[in-house]
């Protein structure tokens, strides 16, 4: 009965749109043309006439692209930290995310996918040039646009990690798992393993 419970409310919406499923447009496909909030800015004028209303998203957002007819030869990507943008609408052959379900290649034309990063390498390859960076975590929204949008909480050139530290890291965190007693410390030590385990990949490939 329960496994028919879906079909049962599927049914029923259906009915209630008189029996055809209503289209939905992806978000790619609808133009976030920049606009402003009048009734807000009339609002504030009354409150603060001598300070100019602050800045929302509406003010600056870029148009998005139309999803193109045909696949693109390249990839545009974005590659963001919360204090800085490392990549820019930068175009690219591929990208090579850490996704928590494994290593994502990611090309042009790309079904339009968010994935949650774990830590590892992050490879952006252009022509036969190969930029790599090691990410802590954050997401990557994929678009049907082949456009890349990669937000980290924190990155780093691999080519600026220093070996002896990593290693030193993670023999210090091992030890520290093992001695563990509580199951916070055992979490705290594991993390560290991880993340070392991790960096210790990234240089080695």
């Amino acid at each position: 009965m329960y496994r028919q419970a879906s079909r049962f409310v599927i049914r029923a919406a259906a009915a209630g749109r008189g029996g055809t499923a209503a289209s939905r447009s992806f978000s790619t496909d609808l133009p976030a043309a920049p606009s402003e909030d009048s009734a807000f800015v009339e609002a504030w004028r009354k409150v603060a006439p001598n300070i100019e209303p602050p800045k929302t998203p509406l003010s600056f957002m870029k148009p998005r692209p139309p999803t193109p007819s045909s696949i693109p030869s390249k990839l545009t990507v974005n590659f963001v930290l919360p204090y800085q943008s490392e990549i820019a609408n930068k175009e690219v052959d591929m990208v090579i995310i850490p996704a928590t379900t494994g290593q994502m290649g990611v090309l042009p034309g790309h079904v339009a996918t968010i994935a949650e990063l774990k830590p590892g390498l992050l490879s952006v390859h252009e022509g036969s040039e190969v930029t790599k960076y090691f990410v802590s975590s954050g997401f990557a929204f994929i678009h049907a646009n082949s456009i890349a949008d990669i937000v980290a909480v924190e990155a780093v050139p691999v080519d600026r990690i220093d070996p002896s530290s990593v290693q030193k890291g993670l023999a210090d965190f091992t030890q520290k798992l093992s001695s563990a007693s509580t199951d916070l410390e055992k979490a705290e030590a594991q993390i560290g393993v991880d993340v070392h385990s991790a960096l210790n990949a990234a240089l080695s490939g």
